[in-house]
């Protein structure tokens, strides 16, 4: 079930004191899950020798993009963390199992899964609830390059050894499926090797939202120095690529898009984690 570009498819009250201290509890405990960014200029979009760039991923071998040092977590929000902010009052339950099956809230055994099937602003008050935002879309690539330039952080080639993607050959479970690696679903956060800067699933299991709209001249926004601050659109920003998605979508430059609000969609395959800024 691969995915196009283009998409297919009140909380409890809780009283000031008690919200502080939930606030205050969740920032201070993000700190050890979370990977510190350098500051620094890195090379973003087209990767070089990359043959498959859309072209609003630029010219081959990238733009100097400057990104300030930021923190991002190293694993996607799981269900069980979601379900925590929900329990707190604070999140409200997305789209669940018993709405679809590729939803993982509300499924059994999926606690240690992405939370998907979220819609934009339902990830943002989460990462809020954390402390924290959504990563902007020069962040989130800068940290899932990991220095490296190829079309993917390990190289040229990707494949279920990397990431839990469609690689069309891999079966599992469910016959003559290659989803999810032959599990026609997601996996358990980092079932995959950890890229350079230690961070998980960066590539593949759930795609990720992005603070940002679309601008489809965003990496020139970006390499002006614009990083957070771009016109509103028709649709927000989703990187990563997904368990349901082909090799292609996986590249570390490609840009996804989706409405922000779901609507009668179900974004199985999207999930977030969360950005922070320096203490």
């Amino acid at each position: 079930m691969s995915v196009s570009r283009i998409s297919p498819v009140v909380p409890r009250i809780v009283s000031a004191c008690s919200f502080s201290v939930l606030a205050l509890s969740a920032a201070v405990s993000h700190a050890k899950d979370t990977v510190v960014i350098p500051a620094g200029s890195f090379q973003m979009g087209c990767s070089v020798n990359d043959t498959a760039c859309d072209r609003d991923e630029g010219p081959q071998g990238g733009t100097a993009v400057n990104v300030p040092a930021f923190e991002l977590d190293k694993f996607e929000v799981t269900v069980a963390s979601y379900q925590a902010c929900i329990d707190a009052g604070i999140c409200v339950r997305p789209k669940d199992f018993q709405r679809n099956k590729y939803c993982n809230v509300g499924a059994e055994g999926r606690d240690n899964h992405p939370a998907n099937c979220v819609d934009w602003q339902e990830a943002l008050t989460y990462c809020e609830w954390k402390g924290g935002r959504l990563p902007y879309e020069a962040e989130w690539e800068k940290a899932a390059r990991a220095g490296s330039t190829s079309p993917y952080p390990w190289g040229e080639e990707v494949s279920c050894k990397n990431a839990i993607l469609d690689d069309g050959v891999t079966m599992g479970s469910v016959p003559n499926e290659p989803d999810g690696c032959g599990e026609d679903r997601t996996w358990p956060v980092g079932s995959r090797d950890a890229n350079a800067f230690g961070l998980f699933d960066m590539q593949g299991n759930a795609g990720e939202w992005m603070m940002n709209w679309y601008a489809s001249d965003g990496i020139a926004q970006y390499a002006a120095g614009n990083l957070t601050d771009q016109a509103q659109s028709r649709q927000r920003l989703v990187r990563g690529g997904s368990w349901d998605e082909n090799k292609a979508n996986l590249r570390s430059s490609f840009r996804n898009v989706k409405p922000p609000v779901s609507g009668r969609s179900i974004y199985g395959s999207i999930g977030f984690r969360c950005a922070y800024d320096p203490s």
